[in-house]
């Protein structure tokens, strides 16, 4: 697909009240989806707090494995058996495509290869993180509107 039809769709979402806009022709296919202005406002404030514990969360999680799996001294950043979803890029990681919405997927819930899990927003961009395994979500690493890293654990498939 053409650059400049790209830029004339990311025009047009941006002057509609959509939400996500997904043009195939024929086997190309282009999904543009976006999060209100008012969520990147609402989530301004935060990440002066997790940047700690986002750097802080992988060490000591690293260490556990190595030592012993089943050290229940912060449960909290202990990452759960099973198939690790990470993080492909830097960015803002949602849960949900609108402010208020429905989480893409909750922890219990059965995911088919393929299918969404949450948003990463990188420069003005949003990318979609999806499942690349079947099974069920056991947990849901990142916490809506905070900043993730290249490589952070996002999400446990079981």
């Amino acid at each position: 697909m053409d650059l400049r039809k790209i830029k004339k769709l990311i025009d047009l979402l941006e002057e509609s009240n959509l939400a996500e806009l997904e043009i195939k022709e024929g086997e190309e296919v282009v999904r543009l989806s976006r999060v209100p202005k008012g969520a990147a406002a609402m989530a301004a404030p935060a990440p002066m707090l997790p940047p700690a514990q986002v750097a802080a969360a992988p060490a000591p999680a690293a260490a556990r494995d190595d030592a012993s799996s089943a050290a229940p001294a912060a449960a909290g950043r202990q990452i759960p058996e099973g198939h690790v979803v990470r993080a492909p890029m830097v960015g803002t990681f949602y849960a949900a495509a609108t402010p208020g919405g429905l989480p893409f997927v909750k922890v219990g819930q059965q995911v088919k290869a393929g299918e969404t899990l949450g948003i990463i927003e990188a420069m003005k961009m949003f990318n979609q993180i999806e499942a690349d395994v079947d099974g069920t979500v056991v947990a849901v690493l990142a916490e809506n509107g905070q900043p993730v890293e290249f490589d952070e654990p996002l999400f446990v498939i079981g």
